[in-house]
């Protein structure tokens, strides 16, 4: 299996079954696929932050804003891997209650990976909402 194969493997599994149990308010499998190497960043659609401290903070306070996910589709545009760089980019449809109140939505979704000791892990993301 190539490196591209691997990885997006790895995007349809873990990356996706963290996503689905952020917005089902457990961000523990979001975290533990993040980067502990500075720099790490997220300029998000709701909410941005940098650096580790931040990070942690922000993904718990999503995980507590989240709850109910009834769908999460990762629409994959475009993805390629560079030695131990990768990137992805698309759309991410949900459906999920935020802060107790159903809703449907869709972002789109940029991420740099970096490997860290044999492991894919998230290093940045840029979210921004679509709009019609």
């Amino acid at each position: 299996m190539s490196d591209r194969d691997d990885f997006l493997t790895w995007v349809r599994t873990a990356l996706h079954d963290a996503e689905v149990a952020l917005h089902n308010g457990d961000a523990a499998p979001r975290q533990a696929i993040w980067s502990r190497r500075e720099p790490v960043s997220v300029m998000g659609a709701w909410r941005s932050a940098h650096g580790r401290r931040e990070l942690d903070e922000l993904f718990a306070g999503l995980g507590r804003t989240f709850s109910d996910c009834t769908s999460y589709v990762f629409e994959l545009v475009a993805y390629d891997v560079a030695g131990d760089m990768a990137y992805t980019t698309g759309l991410e449809h949900t459906s999920a209650s935020v802060d107790g109140e159903p809703r449907t939505y869709t972002l789109r979704a940029t991420q740099v990976y970096r490997r860290e000791d044999g492991e894919w892990r998230v290093a940045h993301r840029h979210g921004d909402t679509v709009t019609e």
